[in-house]
């Protein structure tokens, strides 16, 4: 038989790691959107720099680390959850195509990043719209 207690501690303990991860990764991520010059200085100093390689980094650092908070907020929908954190790292590296414009990738992955992100955000704010405003 399970000690309930130790239930409780276990789901503590698990929920005080993913949200100190998650705050840490989407600090990371921030940071390196933020001000890439100095997160290439002090953390991912491989040469060459390469500001919009450092930005793509970020947001999807921003991603995973959202995903992670959203799993705490929303413990019994996983999907809105990775929704939430596949949302988040979407639409900011969409913003990172658009402010990095002619510096990678492709001229056409501002609008095709766009699309991704527009459909990402409408699926994730239909999920959470049904799943709490429309009761």
């Amino acid at each position: 038989m399970d000690d309930p207690r130790s239930s409780v501690r276990n789901d503590l303990v698990s929920s005080i790691v993913i949200g100190a991860l998650g705050l840490f990764t989407l600090a990371l991520g921030a940071w390196a959107l933020a001000d890439t010059s100095s997160f290439y200085d002090n953390i991912a100093e491989f040469p060459p720099y390469n500001r919009h390689l450092l930005h793509d980094i970020g947001a999807f650092q921003v991603g995973l680390g959202a995903a992670l908070l959203f799993a705490l907020v929303w413990r019994g929908d996983a999907i809105l959850a990775v929704l939430g954190g596949a949302t988040a790292g979407t639409v900011t590296h969409w913003a990172a195509h658009v402010a990095d414009d002619g510096m990678g990738g492709r001229s056409s992955d501002p609008y095709s990043l766009g699309i991704i992100a527009a459909v990402m955000t409408v699926v994730f704010a239909w999920r959470l719209y049904t799943r709490y405003v429309a009761r």
